[in-house]
C-alpha cells in the first residue's frame, strides 16, 4: 500500500475522483428515477450507457469524419461537434431506454406479473443488448477520436484542470440542477412524484401511469447518454462489455446515497468516485473494480437505506 501518494497527489486525485464520480452520478440518476416510480432496478441501464458510448463514437467517426489521427479542432466547430455528439448520445440512449421499458416491463406489468419476473426480463434484455453490440463490433474495443486538445485551463495546488475534466464536472452539475427543478417544480415532475408515492391514488387523480413511466425511462436514458458522452470525451475508449462495471458502480452509488432519491444518487456518485480514485492510488488500479464491490457490500451490511438514511418505503423521487 502506498499512502504517500495521497499526500503528494491529493489535489489531482480529488479532481479526477470528482470528474469520475459525476459521471457515475449521471448513470445513477437513471437507476434512481426508474426505481423511484416502479420500485425496480433497471439493470439494462448499464447497456443503455454502453450504447450511448457507441453512439458518440459513431458521430465522431461516421458523421463528423474524425479518426484517431485527426488533429484536434477549436472554436465554433469544436462546440458544434461536441454538442452534436452529446445530443445524439442522449437521444439514442433515451430511445433504447424506452424500448427496454416496452419490451422488459410494460407487457409484464399489464399482465400483473410480479417484480421478480420484471427483474429477470430486464437482465435478459441487458444480455441481449450486450451480445448484439458485441456481434456488431466483433467484440473488439474501440477508441474514440480526440476532438479537442486536452490543454490545461489552469492549475490549483498541483491539480491540472484540463478542458475535458472541467466539462465532466460542469455538465453533470447543470443536468442535475435542471432535473431536480423539473421534478420538483413542473407539472410532469409532480406527476412522477405522485406515482412514486402511490400508483393507485395517481390513477384516481387522472394521471396516465404508462405515460409517467415512459417519461421516467426517457429521463434516465437522457442522463445516462450524457454520461456516455462525457466518458468518451475523457477516456476515449469503449467496448461492448463496458456497461457491466459502469452499471455496478452506478448502482452502488445509488444505494450509497439512498436509492430512489435524486440528491442521494448525485452525492453517492461523487462519494464513490472519490473513494475509488483514492483507493486506486493507495492499493493499485487493478483493485479499482473490487473497491466498488466492497463499498456495495459494506453499505448493504451497515447502512442499507443509504447515507441519507431514508427508509426504502419512504424514499421519493
Amino acid at each position: 500500500m502506498n499512502f504517500s501518494v495521497v499526500a503528494t497527489e491529493f489535489p489531482s486525485l480529488l479532481l479526477q475522483g470528482l470528474a469520475l464520480g459525476l459521471i457515475y452520478a449521471l448513470v445513477s440518476l437513471g437507476y434512481t428515477m426508474v426505481y423511484g416510480v416502479l420500485r425496480l432496478i433497471n439493470f439494462a441501464n448499464s447497456e443503455v450507457f454502453m450504447i450511448g458510448t457507441f453512439a458518440t463514437l459513431y458521430v465522431q467517426v461516421n458523421i463528423l469524419g474524425f479518426t484517431n489521427t485527426s488533429e484536434p479542432i477549436r472554436g465554433f466547430r469544436l462546440v458544434y461537434s461536441l454538442a452534436l455528439c452529446l445530443v445524439v448520445s442522449m437521444l439514442v440512449s433515451a430511445l433504447v431506454a424506452v424500448l427496454v421499458e416496452l419490451v422488459a416491463y410494460r407487457r409484464l406489468r399489464a399482465k400483473g406479473a410480479n417484480r421478480l419476473a420484471s427483474l429477470i426480463s430486464a437482465i435478459g434484455v441487458s444480455i441481449v443488448l450486450m451480445e448484439w453490440v458485441g456481434l456488431l463490433t466483433g467484440s473488439r474495443p474501440r477508441s474514440g477520436a480526440r476532438l479537442m486538445e486536452k490543454s490545461s485551463l489552469f492549475e490549483i495546488g498541483g491539480a491540472n484542470f484540463r478542458v475535458d475534466t472541467v466539462l465532466a464536472i460542469v455538465l453533470p452539475v447543470i443536468i442535475f440542477l435542471v432535473l431536480n427543478r423539473f421534478v420538483t417544480k413542473t407539472r410532469l415532475g409532480k406527476s412522477i412524484r405522485a406515482v412514486s408515492m402511490s400508483e393507485e391514488n395517481s390513477k384516481l387523480m387522472g394521471i396516465n401511469i404508462n405515460r409517467v413511466i415512459t417519461l421516467t425511462f426517457i429521463i434516465g436514458g437522457l442522463t445516462t447518454g450524457a454520461a456516455a458522452f462525457l466518458f468518451m470525451t475523457v477516456y476515449e475508449n469503449t467496448t461492448f462489455t463496458i456497461g457491466f462495471n459502469m452499471g455496478i458502480a452506478a448502482f452502488t452509488a445509488a444505494v450509497l446515497g439512498g436509492i430512489g432519491n435524486l440528491r442521494g444518487a448525485f452525492y453517492g456518485g461523487i462519494a464513490l468516485g472519490l473513494l475509488e480514485q483514492f483507493a486506486s492510488a493507495i492499493i493499485g488500479s487493478e483493485w479499482k473494480a473490487v473497491t466498488v464491490f466492497v463499498v456495495l457490500v459494506l453499505v448493504l451490511l451497515f447502512k442499507p437505506n443509504g447515507l441519507f438514511g431514508e427508509a426504502v418505503q419512504q424514499t421519493r423521487t
